[in-house]
């Protein structure tokens, strides 16, 4: 059975004109996966998150994690992590770490924070603990956003578009330091991303959507679950493929 299971999902926003978001919408997660989702702007990529974690309700279809389709349970199996850090300025960078663990009420503020503080090397933020927000680079701010979210040992991390913001040689060091980093919490990861070779170098599997309503349009595999990155070469013909399953959409739409 997989971690996450998306079936037939249609999400349509009722107002004075109804918004068909998203439609057929089918996709799955295993365990040991990092999943990634591509698709042009506007395609419904950040409401299939939403709808994911039981933020947003179903139009149509079925979610299950673990086989269960309750979205409270979703919203307690996901970790989420935004494109903002969302960091609180006047905390440290130890107490920002610890935060979703102390509002979980998973554990008292002293165990959130001995628990934070053991993983600061790994995310490089050792000597940093008293630091503020404003004290730090935007790499470093999203380190902690990432560890404040991990920590949560959530089984599914969700990860819409975490380093869009941040210059292109900090990106890609930030990618090969999540690659190596993101089981320290989850099971599973799916990241939404407008960078295509970003989804290549850190998925194992890519979901290309088409224009909205979204839908995926190609499944593509890059390698095994828990393989390195392909090579230049290999990064290359993948990008082709999903390159022209994203023009198709635009050609067609």
């Amino acid at each position: 059975m997989p971690l996450l299971r998306v079936s037939a999902v249609d999400k349509t926003f009722h107002g004075r004109r109804p918004l068909e978001t998203l439609r057929d919408v089918s996709l799955t997660v295993d365990a040991g996966d990092f999943v990634a989702i591509v698709g042009p702007s506007g395609c419904g990529k950040s409401t299939l998150f939403n709808l994911i974690a039981g933020i947003e309700p179903l139009s149509a279809g079925e979610i299950t994690l673990r086989g269960d389709p309750d979205p409270k349970g979703r919203r307690l199996s996901c970790g989420y992590m935004f494109q903002q850090d969302l960091l609180f300025p006047w905390r440290s960078v130890l107490d920002n770490a610890a935060l979703g663990l102390e509002v979980s009420g998973d554990c008292s503020r002293g165990e959130a924070r001995r628990r934070a503080r053991e993983l600061l090397p790994r995310f490089g933020l050792e000597g940093f603990e008293s630091h503020r927000p404003a004290e730090l680079s935007g790499g470093m701010r999203q380190r902690v956003a990432l560890l404040r979210t991990l920590l949560l040992q959530r089984p599914l991390l969700l990860l819409d578009e975490p380093f869009a913001a941040l210059d292109a040689l900090t990106r890609r060091e930030l990618q090969d330091w999540l690659h190596e980093t993101w089981t320290s919490g989850s099971e599973a990861a799916l990241l939404v991303t407008h960078d295509v070779r970003e989804a290549l170098y850190l998925a194992n599997r890519v979901y290309v959507m088409s224009g909205r309503p979204g839908t995926v349009v190609a499944e593509i595999e890059v390698r095994e679950a828990g393989e390195a990155p392909p090579d230049a070469i290999a990064l290359a013909r993948l990008e082709e493929r999903v390159m022209a399953a994203l023009q198709l959409q635009g050609a067609t739409a």
